[in-house]
Parts: C-alpha cells; structure tokens; sequence
C-alpha cells in the first residue's frame, strides 16, 4: 500500500509543478505579476475547489441515489462486512441510476467515503462475485488513491482549456499572438502529457484494489469472473448509454467503452462456456504467457484501465 501511496503522491506533486510552472509563465507574460507567492495562491485554490466540488460533480453526473439498510439489506451486509475486515469507517452507500454494471468509490477521504454500485451490476453477479467487487471498491477508499485520482484527473482538464483559449482565442485578442501560440503549443504538450501521467496512476491503482480485494478474502476466481460479467454486460450496451461513463470512466472498476474486446479476449479463457472463469481456468492463465502486440500496448497507454488478461493474469498470482 505504500509503494501505491508513494507513486501516487509523487504524480501529485509532479503534476502540480507543472501547471504551477505554466500559470507562472502565463502570469509573467500577461498579468506582468512578478510574486511567484500570487502564482503558488491560485494553483492551491483550483486544487482546493476540485477537492471540494469533485464529489458532487460526481453524484450529478452518475445521478447517485443514498440508501438505507432497509432498501437493500444485501448491499448493506456485504459493505459493513468488507468494512470491518478492512479496518475502515462504514461508507456511504449509493445505487447509480444508469444501466452499465459497474461500481465505483469516491469521497474526500477515509470518514467521507462513498461506494456505489450501478443498477446494473444488481442482478447481474451473484454473491461472491459482488462481494468482490465491493471489496476492490472498499480497498481503493483503504488505499487512499481516490482522493489523489480525483486531484489528478483535474488537471489535464485545465491544461486542456488553457490550450484551448490561448491557441483559438489569445491572438484574436492580444497583439503578440506569436507569445500567445507558444503558451498555447505548450500547455496542449503538458495535457497530451499529464494526460499519460494520469492514465498511468489510474491503472496502478487498479492492481493495487485488485489485490486488496483478495486480501479481504475474496477468491480471485469471483473477482475474475465478475470482471469478465462486467465486461459482458458493457458489450451488450449501445454506444448512447456507454456514453454515460465518458469523463469517469477511471472511477469505475473496469472500462464499459472497451466491453466489446474485452468479453472476446477473455471468453478465450472460459473453456467450459459457463460464464464464469473458475479456479482451475485461473491456474491455466497462471502458467501461460501474455504477450501484448504494439496496438494492444498502445491501447493500454492510452486506458485508463490496465489490459484485461494481464490484469486476470496478475490475479491468478494471488491467494485467497
């Protein structure tokens, strides 16, 4: 869990540099302002204002319903069973109201914690996968890595519109469009960058949830299994309600957008078409080799998601 939290700090104040460095680059240029305290200011209170909005932003956005023992008292026995094996205050638990099955974790910190599981994912996994789900849910709140995600993702976004607004609009307004181009050139190669660097931590952290599921004593084989479930259920979605997901998609526990290749590379490994990967389909993976071609390596870069059958294949590593 160190190793995780160390990685993750780190890209947090690596990434904070930079975009203290472009807003001082901006502000010398432009607000003639030489105090580079003015410059430290405004960089901490955009990551202040992330902080505070970032849960909200997210119920709005994954319309997130709060409920009670008495709704769900199968959801709430399996959480505060997790929770307690894990050490860590009960969270908050919510129903997304949209039709991809997936979960997901969010919150300010460890007493302000929130899981959430779509209404799709319901009645798609039976007990021991959804309490594998929970528990990889659970493990990322135990981790800590949601508050740094959510700081992280932020960040591209306001490279991004700095981009934007200096490469489109800063030389219809200012005189010295060639100093206005640069800036812009520049803050679009830290977005294509922070961006990497942000995918990056989103797949690591995803290892590290796997893995602790498995420590709060779910099988790999029901984590497996309702991976290969959730991709399932995403490729049978249309391309209008995977749209749904886009702009959080490193919340949730696998990619919905890459259901399609995903329940095709892993229905490879159910050998007994039941739906399910068991115990000794697992212990095959185990003794194979995964070898990714160029696009597939590609691809995982540019995920937020780490490559289906290594992540399954590093599953199959674990002991229950």
């Amino acid at each position: 869990m160190w190793s995780l939290q160390l990685r993750m700090w780190l890209l947090v104040t690596l990434l904070f540099g930079i975009i203290y460095a472009l807003i001082v680059v901006i502000g010398r240029g432009f607000l003639q302002v030489g105090d580079f305290s003015f410059y430290l200011i405004i960089s901490l209170v955009m990551m202040l204002i992330q902080y505070m909005l970032g849960p909200k932003i997210v119920e709005w956005s994954m319309r997130v319903k709060y409920i009670k023992r008495e709704e769900n008292p199968r959801l709430f026995q399996m959480v505060e069973s997790l929770s307690n094996r894990a050490n860590i205050p009960m969270p908050r638990i919510g129903i997304a109201q949209i039709d991809i099955p997936n979960a997901f974790a969010f919150g300010r910190s460890l007493k302000d914690g929130r899981v959430c599981v779509t209404s799709g994912i319901i009645n798609l996994l039976d007990d021991a996968e959804l309490r594998a789900v929970l528990g990889h849910e659970l493990s990322h709140l135990k981790n800590r890595d949601v508050l740094t995600i959510t700081l992280l993702s932020v960040i591209p976004m306001i490279m991004y519109r700095i981009a934007w607004q200096f490469l489109f609009y800063g030389r219809r307004r200012d005189e010295r469009g060639s100093n206005t181009l640069l800036i812009g050139l520049a803050a679009f190669l830290f977005y294509f960058v922070t961006n990497l660097l942000v995918l990056y931590a989103s797949r690591i952290r995803e290892y590290f949830a796997d893995q602790g599921s498995v420590l709060l004593g779910n099988p790999p084989k029901a984590l497996a299994s309702s991976l290969y479930k959730l991709a399932y259920g995403s490729a049978r979605l249309n391309k209008e309600s995977l749209k749904q997901s886009e702009g959080l998609k490193a919340f949730f526990i696998n990619d919905p957008s890459q259901g399609r290749k995903e329940v095709l590379e892993l229905s490879q490994l159910d050998l007994d078409k039941d739906g399910t990967i068991d115990a000794s389909e697992l212990q095959l993976l185990r003794k194979s080799n995964i070898r990714l071609n160029l696009g597939d390596k590609m691809m995982e870069l540019l995920s937020t998601h780490p490559n289906m059958l290594k992540r399954i294949k590093r599953l199959s590593q674990y002991q229950a």
